[in-house]
């Protein structure tokens, strides 16, 4: 594992050496020491490579990431793992808002708590909450699942698509066009092969499935105070 040090190199020079590994990287797994809340950390990436993140980061870190696993052992600001494409990024602690925004493939597990919008437009990604989830969460989420341990703040789902929402604890309030749907077989058997390959312990019979009413795909005078 090679080491870079934030201290006494560039965000610059890291991000241009992680980028440059092509699929036949020739370094593949890379340990960033001292990040100490810098902005942007391993964005871009589109080859193969494990990154671990020794520390806590600011916004924007692991975005638009492809093929790649970013292990942040810390916290993350706002934007992590912003409009992913695929491969894995664990955060081992908390998570500031727009989580996962605008993903289209990959997984995203925050192993604390999110803030508001997590998943916001969210096209395909899916997201692994173990805490609780802020207000907005799944804004305008077109695709991809978003699966929660804890609660959920107000407005959960709010102008929802065709995503899909486990919550396994309470929820707030649900925005517009996002109700309750039942939790049939093949919901429980996605999220208990989900938990296995995930190590996650927990019963998937706990928890309840949201999803869109498709009342406001187009629109219509009679739901207007609802856009």
């Amino acid at each position: 594992m090679r080491e870079f040090n934030l201290q006494e190199r560039t965000l610059r020079e890291l991000n241009e050496l992680l980028q440059s590994q092509s699929l036949r990287f020739v370094e593949g797994e890379w340990k960033v020491l001292n990040p100490d809340g810098a902005h942007a950390i391993a964005v871009g990436l589109d080859s193969d490579l494990e990154v671990l993140i020794d520390g806590h980061v600011g916004y924007y870190c692991a975005g638009m990431n492809k093929l790649a696993s970013v292990n942040i052992k810390g916290s993350a600001g706002p934007g992590v793992a912003e409009n992913m494409m695929s491969g894995k990024v664990i955060v081992e602690g908390n998570v500031s808002q727009c989580a996962g925004a605008t993903g289209h493939g990959g997984l995203l597990v925050i192993k604390g708590n999110a803030s508001s919008r997590c998943g916001i437009s969210m096209k395909g990604i899916d997201i692994l909450v173990h805490g609780n989830i802020g207000h907005m969460s799944a804004f305008m989420a077109q695709a991809g699942n978003l699966i929660v341990l804890g609660d959920a703040g107000d407005s959960l789902g709010d102008s929802l698509y065709e995503a899909k929402i486990f919550i396994r604890g309470n929820v707030k309030s649900l925005g517009a066009d996002c109700i309750e749907k039942e939790m049939r077989q093949e919901h429980i058997e996605y999220l208990e092969k989900f938990f296995l390959s995930e190590n996650v312990k927990a019963d998937p019979k706990e928890f309840r499935r949201f999803g869109s009413a498709r009342k406001l795909y187009n629109f219509d005078i009679d739901n207007s105070a609802a856009y």
